[in-house]
């Protein structure tokens, strides 16, 4: 292979080497962002029963058919049905039973008359007390008038009108998002067996950063790859863990980053993987883990891409931690992220199709005031902001790696391919969803 590597080449390193995160028994609660390894089959039908989804009355059809506002219906009204509730009363002709949202649907009656097309019940109550009618005693009685006639099962939500008793309630691979989650706990389910969320320490290295909050002092620069990092490992789905920055000295590299192995599945450094003089990222891990561990140690290596063409993978530590090395500049490190350590993430947690892996990729037609140049033999990405109902992409700043103020402006990044130079407005190229 080549001395310079394509992004392609880069990705496929990386992607074949992550290992899934072997499967663990969690809690709902503790579930949510992991990727379900089991299919899950409802063992029972949900609802679980004949319900109602009106506050309001239960009826038979015939007692009700022809029902006008001039003419109503008079039932008798044989007690109450509440959210549950067992043992309901028959309702038999010429009766109802006010029934609450939610509360089964008692035998005898077909359908549910909304509270607002009666009267309200005996003693005309206003037609909005039905939550305090479920606190009247049990057999208690009166009359209601029903203004409009309903169908058979009007109101209604069948048992099993959601799953199915057997049915394929989710399946293995799934994310488990709240509406996920909600479903397993609707059918009994209280644990789930998943791959959990990859536990990814990001440090970010070099004597010149400051932590946000402190003062600046001649030379010094805040540190925000940090924490722009460690937020779209969360974004990704991962459980994330900043460092603060590390001073450009090998051994205090070496050793923070052996001290935090014990909470990595995934480590992550930015800065110091270039050429200088003081990239010690290169001196700290080039020979990391040769000794101890036999295949293991960070191999650095150069892209045909820009930002980002400095680049360094591979695994340290026991467990083959996978470490990725990612350049300092901060738009060269976020644009590197997207590409490689996200897709790396996803894999852990067990996503294995790019859809899955990988931001959304569209096509766009460009809009801007003039051409777009692009260095021959390097892919480029520049940021920009996607407009769907027009199709277009309309780039934010200039090309610059240190341009952080552009790329949070940005929602997407425009791909220029390697054999491009020149982008033309209204010429289609790919674009990268990031927003």
């Amino acid at each position: 292979m080549s001395t310079t590597w394509s992004v392609d080449e880069h990705l496929e390193d990386i992607l074949g080497a992550i290992r899934p995160l072997e499967p663990i028994e969690l809690t709902l609660p503790d579930a949510q962002g992991c990727v379900l390894v089991e299919d899950v089959v409802a063992p029972a039908a949900l609802p679980p029963f004949d319900n109602s989804s009106m506050d309001g009355y239960a009826v038979r059809v015939a007692d009700v058919t022809g029902a006008t506002e001039e003419f109503p219906a008079v039932l008798t009204v044989i007690g109450d049905v509440a959210a549950g509730s067992g043992g309901p009363p028959t309702v038999g002709p010429g009766q109802a039973a006010r029934i609450m949202t939610g509360a089964p649907l008692p035998p005898g009656a077909e359908a549910v008359v909304p509270v607002e097309w009666t009267d309200g019940g005996a003693g005309g109550a206003p037609a909005t007390g039905m939550r305090a009618a479920s606190a009247a005693p049990e057999g208690a009685s009166g009359e209601v008038r029903v203004h409009r006639p309903v169908e058979a099962r009007a109101h209604v939500r069948a048992r099993g009108s959601d799953v199915q008793a057997g049915d394929l309630a989710l399946e293995a691979g799934t994310v488990l998002g709240p509406p996920q989650l909600g479903l397993l706990a609707a059918i009994g389910r209280g644990a789930v067996r998943v791959r959990p969320r990859p536990r990814v320490v990001v440090l970010s290295t070099g004597s010149e950063l400051v932590q946000p909050g402190e003062e600046l002092g001649p030379g010094r620069i805040y540190d925000s790859n940090s924490f722009t990092l460690a937020a779209a490992a969360r974004d990704a789905g991962a459980i994330a863990y900043r460092v603060g920055a590390v001073t450009d000295d090998a051994d205090t590299l070496r050793a923070t980053i052996e001290d935090q192995l014990i909470r990595a599945d995934m480590l992550v450094t930015t800065g110091g993987v270039s050429v200088g003089a003081y990239d010690v990222v290169k001196e700290a891990l080039s020979s990391v883990g040769d000794q101890d561990v036999p295949g293991s140690g960070i191999d650095f290596r150069t892209l045909a891409m820009q930002p980002g063409k400095p680049q360094g993978f591979g695994s340290i530590g026991p467990d083959h931690t996978p470490l990725l090395a990612l350049p300092g500049n901060p738009v060269s490190s976020y644009v590197s992220f997207e590409l490689f350590v996200r897709p790396a993430i996803r894999a852990l947690m067990g996503l294995k199709d790019e859809p899955d892996t990988q931001r959304p990729r569209v096509r766009a037609v460009l809009a801007a005031d003039g051409p777009l140049s692009s260095p021959s033999g390097k892919r480029q990405f520049l940021r920009g902001t996607y407009d769907a109902e027009a199709g277009t992409v309309t780039p934010v700043g200039g090309a610059g790696s240190h341009l952080i103020a552009a790329l949070a402006h940005a929602d997407a990044l425009l791909v220029v391919p390697e054999g491009t130079t020149a982008v033309e407005p209204g010429d289609a190229l790919d674009v990268i969803l990031i927003g």
